[in-house]
């Protein structure tokens, strides 16, 4: 018997990236995904890929900060499957500036999906998984939940906000055996990261090879990126843990960048 027989995880922001490796292994592992994503058609062609596999899977399309295309993304879920076991809140993006010239909106438009989107998705599922009496919720964070570098103001405190959002949910959906979680990888180099390191070349005056081996990678043990498979790996250890003694806690995945 596979660790997630008969699991469905609804999986936002899994078209590309990091949440499609999850979604790739939580169906590897007898797992039902859900992908939910901005990107619909990109949705679908993940779930084809992972029906390919010998797996089923959906393909919704779902904006994080619209509470009513998340809340009839799970609609369509529990009409589909009757259950969401695991919510992973993995849709992000990345605005690189100075803070004196960063717009107003920017701030607002990047808190939105990373915090917005937590908060919408997770009071969606909640009660879907109280009434089951379980559940795992994941939250996507960073190293900066732990740390701020610069030109990152919104990302590093919408970051920071998802760990204070995974406690309060592991408190509060103890009773229900809820369990919450954020897992924190450093640089993985994801086309959200490809698109980043010339952005943060030009705002500081250096190469593009510059910035990745003495920006992002300068303070890691081996100089590595780290990996899709490395932070779907440790997603994956929070949702099929047994028992509540890993609630609220999260697991930075950075190659010794940051290390607790």
């Amino acid at each position: 018997m596979s660790r997630f027989d008969g699991k469905v995880a609804i999986i936002t922001g899994a078209a590309s990236g990091i949440g499609n490796e999850i979604a790739l292994r939580f169906a590897a592992e007898g797992g039902t995904p859900v992908i939910a994503d901005l990107d619909l058609g990109a949705a679908n062609t993940t779930a084809r890929a992972v029906r390919e596999k010998g797996s089923d899977a959906l393909a919704v399309g779902m904006d994080v900060t619209d509470e009513a295309a998340v809340e009839n993304g799970v609609a369509e879920t529990m009409a589909k499957y009757g259950r969401i076991d695991v919510l992973v809140s993995n849709a992000g993006i990345q605005i690189v500036k100075p803070i004196v010239d960063l717009p107003f909106s920017d701030w607002k438009r990047l808190l939105a999906v990373h915090l917005d989107g937590a908060f919408l998705t997770t009071k969606a599922c909640l009660s879907h998984m109280y009434a089951a009496r379980s559940g795992s919720i994941i939250y996507m964070g960073s190293v900066h939940s732990k740390v701020a570098s610069v030109l990152r103001a919104p990302y590093v405190a919408a970051k920071h906000g998802l760990v204070g959002l995974c406690r309060l949910v592991a408190k509060e959906g103890a009773q229900y055996n809820v369990r919450a979680n954020v897992v924190c990888p450093g640089f993985v180099r994801t086309p959200l990261v490809d698109k980043l390191i010339p952005q943060q070349a030009k705002e500081l005056g250096i190469t593009e090879d510059e910035v990745i081996k003495n920006v992002m990678l300068k303070d890691t043990v081996d100089g590595q990126f780290t990996t899709t498979e490395d932070v779907a790996e440790a997603v994956l250890f929070f949702a099929g843990f047994k028992t509540n003694a890993l609630t609220g806690q999260s697991l930075v995945v950075s190659h010794g960048w940051f290390m607790e």
